[in-house]
C-alpha cells in the first residue's frame, strides 16, 4: 500500500477519475484565465497555464491528480505568457478571502469553533458591508468553501472588473476601518459605521468590566490583545488589565458616554488602546485577507477541486445558505467532504488538544489517541497533519 503523501495522491486521482467534462464548474471566460496546480510532493507549482476548455482540464486533472488547484481572479490576452507583464490584463473579480486561523482568539486546533465563526464573519461581510454599503448585487456573486478554513465571496459585477489595486485597497481600508475617526462617528451624522461603533462600545466596556471583575478575565484580556495585535496597535496583556481597572472606577465610562471627546483615562495609550478596541470590536470581517482583494493577479483556489491540506472540496453554495445558525445554514464539515465512511481505519493523534467533525463522524483528543475512523475522517486528520494511520 502507498504510503505518505502518496497515498492521498492516489485517491485525489481516483477522485478526478470519477469526474466528466459535466461535472466540472469552470469561471467565466475560461479562456482568458490563467491556471496554477500545485504537485505532491517537494516539486514546484506549475503556473502560466492556459486551459481554453473543460477538455483540457479535465485531462490535466486526471493525468496529474494535483495537490491543488487555482486560477485566476484576472483575465488576460494570453494567460500562457511566463511574463506577468506579456499576459495582457483585461480586468479582474473582485475576491473576498477570509481564513479562520487569522481571527483573535481562535485557534485552528478547534476545527468546528473556528469554522463556526469564520462563517459568522463572512456573513457579516456580505450582509453589514457589502450590499448595505456598497450596493453589490447577489446576482453577481458566488459563494464558495474554500475546502479549508474559510470562505470565499466572488463578486463579478463588470462595472468593477477594472478596479485597479489602489481602488480595490480603498474598499478593504473603509471595511477594516482604517482612517475611520471612532469618536467623530459617535458624535457626527449617521453613517454606515455609526451602529457598529455604538455596539463596539458596550462590547469593550462590557469585555472589561468582565476582566476587573475576574470573570474570564484570561480568556478576555487574550482576547482583546488579539485584536489589537491583529490590528498592528502596540499593547501589552498588562495595559489591557490596567485599561479594564480604570474603566470601572471613577465613573469613567459615564462620561464618555456624555461626551466621548473627554481623555478620561490616566495616559494617551490607555485612551488610544480604549477607542481602538471599539473600532475592531464589531469587525471580525477586518479578518478578511486584503492582499487577496488588492491584488489584481491574484490565483484563488478552483470550485470543484480538492484542497491538498484538508482533503474537502472546494464548495460551492448559494448566498443565503452562508447566514450561520438557520436549518439551511452550509455545513463545510459535512458538504464538502468527497470521500467513502464506510471504509475505516485506525489513526493514531500525533497532537494535542484536536477536534474535528467530518462528514457525521467527530474526534476529540490528544497525541497517542486512537480512534476507529471512516475514510473521510482519516484523509482529514492526515493531511492536517493531526494523526497518523495506527
Amino acid at each position: 500500500m502507498a504510503v505518505g503523501w502518496s497515498r492521498y495522491a492516489l485517491r485525489f486521482g481516483d477522485y478526478y477519475r470519477s469526474l466528466s467534462t459535466s461535472d466540472l464548474w469552470t469561471p467565466p471566460r475560461l479562456r482568458s484565465r490563467e491556471w496554477m496546480f500545485i504537485p505532491w510532493g517537494s516539486k514546484p507549482p506549475d503556473r502560466h497555464r492556459a486551459l481554453p476548455t473543460k477538455d483540457d482540464l479535465l485531462r490535466y486533472l486526471q493525468t496529474r491528480s494535483p495537490h491543488s488547484c487555482f486560477h485566476s481572479t484576472a483575465y488576460y490576452e494570453d494567460p500562457s505568457q511566463r511574463k506577468m507583464n506579456d499576459k495582457g490584463w483585461l480586468g479582474a473579480d473582485l475576491i473576498f478571502d477570509l481564513d479562520g486561523d487569522h481571527l483573535p482568539g481562535v485557534s485552528d486546533n478547534d476545527f468546528p469553533g473556528m469554522m463556526e465563526k469564520i462563517q459568522e464573519q463572512a456573513w457579516s461581510l456580505w450582509s453589514d458591508f457589502l450590499e448595505p454599503e456598497f450596493g453589490f448585487k447577489e446576482k453577481y456573486v458566488q459563494t464558495t468553501f474554500s475546502g479549508h478554513r474559510g470562505f470565499h465571496i466572488h463578486v463579478r459585477d463588470p462595472s468593477l472588473m477594472h478596479l485597479d489595486s489602489n481602488a480595490r485597497r480603498e474598499l478593504v481600508n473603509y471595511i477594516t476601518g482604517v482612517g475611520i475617526d471612532v469618536q467623530s462617528v459617535m458624535t457626527g451624522p449617521k453613517i454606515g459605521w455609526s451602529e457598529r461603533i455604538d455596539l463596539g462600545f458596550e462590547k469593550v466596556v462590557s469585555s472589561l468590566d468582565s476582566i476587573s471583575s475576574g470573570e474570564k478575565s484570561s480568556e478576555l484580556t487574550n482576547a482583546l490583545h488579539s485584536s489589537l495585535k491583529s490590528r498592528n496597535y502596540p499593547c501589552s496583556k498588562e495595559l489591557i488589565k490596567k485599561l479594564a481597572s480604570e474603566s470601572t472606577a471613577g465613573g469613567r465610562i459615564n462620561r464618555l458616554r456624555e461626551d466621548n471627546s473627554r481623555p478620561v483615562f490616566t495616559t494617551k495609550k490607555l485612551n488610544g488602546a480604549f477607542w481602538e478596541l471599539v473600532k475592531g470590536a464589531p469587525l471580525a470581517v477586518g479578518e478578511t485577507d486584503e492582499n487577496v482583494t488588492v491584488d489584481i493577479k491574484r490565483v484563488i483556489r478552483w470550485v470543484g477541486s480538492l484542497h491538498g491540506k484538508s482533503g474537502l472540496r472546494v464548495t460551492e453554495f448559494p448566498l443565503n445558505r452562508l447566514e450561520p445558525g438557520r436549518k439551511t445554514s452550509f455545513d463545510p464539515m459535512s458538504e464538502s467532504s468527497v470521500f467513502s465512511t464506510q471504509n475505516t481505519c485506525e489513526m493514531e493523534l500525533i497532537v494535542d488538544d484536536v477536534t474535528t467533525r467530518i462528514s457525521g463522524q467527530e474526534v476529540s483528543g490528544s497525541t497517542g489517541d486512537v480512534f476507529n475512523v471512516h475514510e473521510s475522517m482519516a484523509t482529514f486528520l492526515g493531511l492536517k497533519g493531526w494523526a497518523i494511520m495506527h
